[in-house]
């Protein structure tokens, strides 16, 4: 396999001797070369297989012959959203634009549509009558059969349906694609496809499925919200790749959106396969003149270790994408990636990361899980650690050890997160020593998401009591080690289960931490997660039981507004949540109070006229100034 960036227009492709490409890959992100870029990976697979890929980076989707540059592929059109859903790309969780899109080069916005693969499937379809389109990437993985859609507040079709594609490559797809690749080249037709695991096609008949569960049609589904609920737990239960079922969602009489099972988790052979191809670490150097790509910055030095997650958060989606089972690299895999880096005209000596979903994750829950799969009815960690979990850091350390021993490596951080429950179920203390050791600068980033047992249960994360013990451990190590090093907990609001009741509880907490915490997530109902379905249907989707969903942008507002009660800005909202819940023992002048009496008439207008009043009298001087 030569090295070098895979062609991106027709001229790169008559240079490299190529007549016909063998797969055209739509992006909506810029051409990055990196393994933590899905649409790097899938192309250096096909590549390595003796296949042809042209990129096709955020073509302009109002122009058809911008789908055209490399004419038609022989065997199929590869197209994905990029690295983000388009959505969450493009507005932020109150449904605001974003001012800048970190996969686009300088940053800037409107290099790619809403709802990406959709209408880039329906411009090629226009274009192309006949070739095959295959979708891939993580907006049609999660988006692979009928899911509720919080920026159009609805339930919307399988993508499959709307993009006027054949097929969709869900999950990790780097078996399937060569698989699709191999069944295409062999001369079958894209529509009889229906056999390759991880793929998601259409038919008109159910004849050849032996196996296959129903869920409910696409019309019940809008008729009632509880058939969602239900439809989307059948989904949940059967997102490992061992004991999966085939789903069928019906549309109309005589049209079915079929999702086989998902493929295997890789070998840890395989994984340095997949992460040892020559990738460019970088962006295309066309992009040079714009800036860069700024999502490379984060990544360009991190090592990927693992994926898969067996933490089940509610509102993550990686159940339904990289599945529960945890597969990792080879340590000589990552040594060899690591020494490439020492080599780097840029590197200073800090890998910024080591890790995955989960960066402590290094080895599936428990043996059984590479044989049986993941456990349908049973978390590993929640609401307590699995009794036959296998909590064990050893190989974590012994890796960390080994690659801060390379020459030229100063510094390796861990930034991907722990699971501190998980770091407490295991037995020794050697990890942590080692993290607060040498892994951790100043301030270790760790999320307990909210205090509130009740919300935390309905976010799959173990009880507040859990965190404290950890954080205990945590602060004794340090002053044994007389580091003084700190934590700073993610905190979350307006997660379903949470109304203002458990929100004020949460600021009493930041109030006790004795600091306002920059990182605080409104919750975002993004595609095929637990916790979105909870904010669609009202109710949890495991035991069908209601659930308090905060859906008012006030509302939610105010539940933010509390954790940063602080802020002056905030202060007409956290007086009235206050006002609203009878809590106005924390209105006052006492240690135990968030805000003082007598602000409550328009702080926050008034602050907005103080500041219209300073741009005013900018405004003057810089007429003046342009007068002198």
């Amino acid at each position: 396999m030569a090295e070098g960036f895979l062609p991106i227009c027709r001229q790169d492709m008559e240079e490299s001797g190529i007549k016909q490409m063998d797969f055209v890959y739509v992006s909506g992100d810029a051409y990055v070369d990196h393994p933590s870029f899905g649409p790097a990976v899938i192309t250096r697979v096909l590549e390595a297989h003796g296949y042809s890929v042209g990129i096709l980076a955020q073509p302009d989707w109002k122009d058809e012959k911008s789908i055209m540059e490399f004419g038609e592929p022989r065997l199929a059109f590869l197209v994905s959203a990029g690295n983000m859903d388009s959505m969450v790309n493009h507005y932020s969780v109150s449904k605001k634009r974003r001012r800048t899109d970190a996969f686009t080069p300088g940053g800037m916005t409107g290099k790619r549509p809403d709802y990406a693969v959709c209408v880039y499937g329906n411009l090629i379809r226009r274009v192309y009558k006949k070739t095959p389109i295959i979708l891939g990437g993580i907006e049609a993985s999660l988006r692979r059969l009928a899911h509720y859609d919080y920026w159009s507040d609805r339930l919307r079709r399988s993508v499959l349906l709307d993009s006027g594609a054949d097929i969709i490559s869900y999950g990790m797809g780097e078996r399937s694609i060569i698989e699709l690749a191999e069944a295409l080249d062999s001369g079958i037709d894209i529509r009889d496809i229906t056999f390759i695991a991880g793929t998601v096609f259409r038919t008109k008949s159910l004849e050849q499925l032996y196996d296959a569960v129903a869920l409910p049609s696409y019309e019940e589904l809008n008729k009632d919200k509880l058939n969602y609920a239900k439809s989307f737990y059948i989904q949940y239960c059967n997102t490992d790749a061992f004991s999966g079922k085939c789903l069928a969602e019906p549309y109309g009489e005589h049209l079915y959106v079929v999702q086989n099972p998902p493929q295997k988790p890789l070998s840890q052979e395989e994984m340095d396969e997949v992460y040892g191809y020559p990738y460019m670490r970088t962006f295309h150097p066309s992009y040079l003149p714009a800036g860069g790509v700024p999502a490379v910055s984060e990544v360009r030095f991190s090592l990927i270790s693992s994926r898969g997650c067996f933490g089940n958060c509610s509102f993550c989606a990686l159940t339904f994408h990289q599945g529960r089972i945890v597969q990792a690299r080879s340590h000589e895999s990552l040594l060899a990636e690591a020494k490439k880096m020492t080599h780097d005209k840029d590197f200073k000596g800090y890998i910024h990361d080591v890790g995955g979903p989960t960066a402590d994750f290094r080895h599936p829950a428990c043996e059984l899980q590479m044989k049986r799969g993941a456990c349908k009815n049973r978390q590993c960690l929640f609401p307590k650690p699995c009794g036959n979990l296998k909590a064990d850091h050893k190989d974590y350390v012994c890796l960390l050890r080994k690659l801060r021993s390379l020459p030229g490596i100063k510094k390796v951080f861990i930034r991907s997160g722990i699971r501190f429950d998980y770091v407490l179920a295991d037995s020794e203390d050697t990890f942590l020593k080692e993290l607060c050791g040498h892994h951790v600068s100043g301030q270790l980033k760790v999320a307990p998401e909210h205090v509130s047992d009740k919300v935390l249960r309905r976010m799959g994360k173990p009880e507040n009591q859990v965190y404290q013990a950890f954080k205990e451990r945590f602060e004794k190590i340090n002053r044994d080690m007389h580091k003084k090093q700190y934590l700073v907990p993610y905190l979350m609001s307006s997660h379903p289960g949470s109304s203002l009741k458990e929100a004020i509880a949460l600021a009493e907490y930041v109030r006790d931490l004795g600091y306002m915490p920059e990182q605080v997530q409104d919750f975002y109902p993004t595609p095929s997660t637990l916790s979105t379905c909870m904010y669609y249907t009202g109710v949890d989707p495991r035991d069908m039981s209601p659930v308090y969903v905060p859906k008012s942008p006030h509302e939610k507002a105010m539940q933010r507004a509390l954790i940063q009660y602080r802020d002056p800005k905030n202060y007409d909202l956290v007086y009235e949540a206050l006002k609203k819940r009878g809590r106005m023992d924390l209105v006052g002048f006492g240690k135990h109070c968030l805000i003082r009496p007598g602000k409550e008439k328009n702080a926050s207008k008034q602050m907005e006229l103080k500041a219209g009043k300073e741009k005013g009298r900018r405004t003057i001087r810089n007429i003046h100034k342009k007068k002198k």
